[in-house]
């Protein structure tokens, strides 16, 4: 029997979603004709009998389409963009060289030989001619090479026979730590930023010239994790006494938490986001217990979607937090249902893109708050008005159980949370960029498959959150994470990596 869950090869996989389809296909012809039946023997009306069976369809049909169909909420001849930008650049001809600030340079020079240097008119011999050239550049590639470092301390005695003195040893991860810091370092990097399971590091290494295990590569990570764990708690410190803040958790695995034959357990990564800063936890569940340990004391706005975890903590929190929520979500459950009410969903659709063509005009961040504030107040709200105008035209005609219908629902439940946004210059349109920084993650789960054990859980998501954090501050992350590390290691305090951004920007503006 094939298990679907475990199963890796492509080819079987077709196989087996090509079955599922057919079964699904000859299921909903059944459904809908045992349906029909049903309405008969009801005596329904025709016109209701109808609805029923349309609504059924189209249930049946987003069920299919849930399964098999393409998950892109692009729509046929909508650009990428809600509103028009800047006029698009002219095609650049042919392909130019792409520009390599960062690379060093490394001059080689080309001579002829001795043999070589003679005139090919007279015979006379050729001689250098005085700094001039003809220059090209080709990117090259050095070998990655591991080395064998041996460090000789040297001894130091007095005369007198009294006194023997050694130089200092280099920092350590801990004592007798075979493996250097930076090599630590890689190890993180390449597996939560670049997603590279430890058993292919190993791999790489090997070719490479390394013998190592994936179990020393994991007492690296581990060593370094237990360094830098009051850093990982002081970021979630600061995240929680910021006034606006994103929430969103996706799928993670703990591997053989049921065993081989039930596979992996599915358990969550929560993510708490600002605009320089990220904290990933990971929780045993989706519950409202799981959302309270991701917010603690948190007093502020909190932009989510729908999900009710966050607004039952909203609740036990009284009036300290403040849901806003996510027009993306709203737009895309129109989206979703768009081919079976083309005329209704092509309104709301435009509708919900002229809010987002206001925020196209201000400038981001503070810099555009004034003027966000202006014209969300004399636009958005107008639009608001008219998508108001069209949920008590549309609602009324439709059945309640219809897709349509619970479109709408979503949207008017959540209505004074979708539009909070009419007062507050920061509260942005959608979570969009909570979900960004939650795409690092699901690659990762998709390369290594989880975690091995709830520390592994742990470990995950304090190298998610520094180093996703760095890149939202403009770091290098592999700097910052190198710096963490030897800062803890000389008992020295582990700057956050939006406090060093912010200390790089005071610097760079002139003085009084």
């Amino acid at each position: 029997m094939v298990r679907i869950a475990e199963e890796t090869d492509p080819e079987i996989l077709r196989q087996a979603a090509l079955l599922l389809d057919a079964e699904n296909r000859r299921l909903i012809e059944l459904n809908v004709r045992l349906q029909r039946e049903i309405i008969a023997l009801k005596g329904l009306d025709p016109a209701t009998a109808q609805l029923k069976i349309e609504l059924l369809e189209q249930q049946l049909a987003q069920a299919r389409q849930s399964l098999f169909g393409r998950s892109s909420e692009r729509r046929e001849g909508e650009e990428t963009q809600p509103s028009p930008g800047p006029a698009p650049k002219k095609p650049q001809r042919g392909h130019g060289p792409t520009e390599q600030p960062q690379l060093p340079i490394v001059e080689e020079p080309h001579a002829l030989d001795d043999a070589e240097r003679i005139c090919d008119s007279c015979g006379g011999t050729l001689v250098e001619w005085d700094g001039q050239f003809e220059e090209s550049e080709e990117i090259d590639v050095l070998e990655r090479q591991f080395v064998l470092r041996k460090h000789k301390r040297q001894k130091y005695r007095c005369q007198c026979g009294a006194c023997i003195k050694t130089a200092p040893s280099p920092l350590k991860l801990f004592e007798g730590a075979r493996y250097s810091i930076r090599f630590a370092v890689d190890v993180a990097v390449g597996k939560y930023l670049d997603h590279l399971p430890l058993e292919r590091q190993v791999r790489m290494m090997d070719r490479d010239g390394l013998t190592t295990t994936s179990q020393t590569l994991w007492d690296c990570l581990e060593a370094q994790a237990r360094l830098l764990q009051p850093a990982y708690e002081r970021l979630w410190s600061s995240l929680t006494e910021r006034d606006l803040l994103g929430a969103d958790e996706t799928r993670w695995h703990l591997l053989g938490k049921k065993g081989q034959d039930e596979g992996p357990a599915n358990w969550q990564v929560w993510a708490l986001c600002s605009s320089d800063a990220v904290y990933y936890r990971i929780e045993d569940s989706r519950s409202t217990r799981a959302a309270h340990n991701l917010l603690g004391g948190f007093k502020g706005t909190l932009m989510v979607d729908g999900y009710n975890a966050y607004e039952a903590v909203a609740k036990q929190a009284g009036a300290g937090i403040r849901l806003v929520f996510c027009w993306a979500h709203v737009r895309r459950k129109f989206v979703e249902i768009e081919n079976f009410y083309p005329a209704e969903c092509k309104q709301i659709i435009g509708l919900i893109r002229e809010l987002y063509a206001v925020e196209d005009e201000c400038p981001t961040g503070r810099q555009g708050d004034d003027l966000r504030r202006l014209l969300r107040r004399e636009r958005s709200r107008a639009i608001l008005d008219l998508i108001s105008e069209w949920v008590f035209a549309t609602y009324p005609r439709q059945l309640p159980e219809s897709s349509l219908a619970k479109a709408i629902k979503y949207m008017g439940s959540r209505w004074l949370g979708l539009t909070r946004f009419v007062d507050d210059p920061c509260i942005p349109l959608d979570n969009n960029a909570t979900e960004r920084v939650l795409r690092s993650v699901v690659v990762g789960r998709k390369n290594h498959y989880g975690s091995k054990s709830r520390r592994g859980t742990e470990v995950a998501a304090l190298y998610y959150s520094l180093l996703e954090s760095a890149k939202l501050a403009g770091l290098e992350p592999r700097t910052y994470l190198l710096n963490a590390v030897l800062a803890a290691l000389r008992r020295e305090p582990v700057k956050l990596p939006h406090e060093l951004a912010a200390e790089a920007a005071a610097k760079s503006q002139p003085g009084p």
